[in-house]
């Protein structure tokens, strides 16, 4: 099969050695680099006989960092990733077959290998995706055609995720806005790559901070049903997050969080 198309992998980093995170990433595509640092710096270089441009700004935000190499992206497809992503051999073809395999998708979902504790999906059929089953699915599965997604006009909220004031939840907003505007989703039961387990960059506990940001989430993902649907989350999760903050304070933070953002 001859395949037309080309890939790049947009990378949001933080604090990295650019010069050697391709080669840790086992990068075999082109990709685009943007670094959170403290100083701006342009430098670009070959590996694997591939193009990595790379970016260090001094702003901060997982979805500033996203919208950056978005921006820069040049590619019929972009894969956004993580520093701490390694990828397996033949991911750029896998990749691009599949969406020669599915012409009607604008959008497709691999799987990764992660640990037990991080592991919200794992696509074992071919399927739809569609806003009542988005929720799970994280960043560094999404695969776009480019020029769909512009048309779209979807970026990445600058609100929600690492280094934003709200934690994480991102990667919600982006899919549940994709879906909003058409594009067609699909998830395939190929897998690409793993995760290496590190220190999370947002979660440090189930307290206060963590149920009010769940609910101002809630508020953008769900609108009016917003707290049923804190109420149902709850419900499924109390065992695990509840221990230190009872169920009913955990809900009264979530409905605080909902409100607050009522009037944006």
């Amino acid at each position: 099969m001859v395949i037309n198309m080309n890939l790049q992998v947009l990378v949001s980093a933080v604090g990295q050695d650019v010069s050697t995170l391709a080669e840790r990433m086992h990068l075999e595509s082109d990709a685009v680099i943007i670094n959170q640092t403290d100083a701006f710096a342009v430098q670009e270089y070959e590996h694997a006989g591939k193009k990595i441009s790379c970016y260090s700004f001094v702003e901060k935000g997982v979805g500033l960092s996203r919208n950056n190499a978005l921006l820069r992206a040049t590619a019929d497809i972009v894969l956004f990733s993580d520093e701490d992503i390694v990828y397996d051999a033949g991911y750029e073809q896998k990749i691009l077959k599949e969406f020669e395999k599915h012409p009607e998708a604008d959008m497709l979902l691999f799987n990764m290998r992660v640990g037990e504790s991080r592991a919200t999906y794992y696509t074992e059929q071919f399927h739809r995706v569609h806003i009542w089953n988005a929720g799970r699915y994280p960043t560094y599965s999404f695969a776009v055609r480019r020029e769909k997604l512009h048309a779209a006009h979807v970026t990445f909220s600058l609100l929600f995720g690492g280094g934003a004031k709200y934690s994480n939840g991102e990667d919600s907003l982006f899919l549940k806005d994709c879906l909003k505007y058409g594009l067609k989703v699909y998830a395939v039961p190929v897998e690409i790559g793993m995760e290496i387990e590190r220190e999370s960059t947002w979660f440090n506990g189930y307290h206060e901070k963590f149920f009010v940001d769940r609910g101002v989430l809630y508020h953008f993902l769900y609108g009016k049903l917003a707290v049923l649907m804190a109420l149902r989350f709850l419900l499924a999760h109390a065992d695990v997050m509840c221990k230190d903050i009872p169920r009913k304070e955990a809900f009264a933070m979530m409905k605080r969080g909902i409100h607050s953002v009522k009037h944006l």
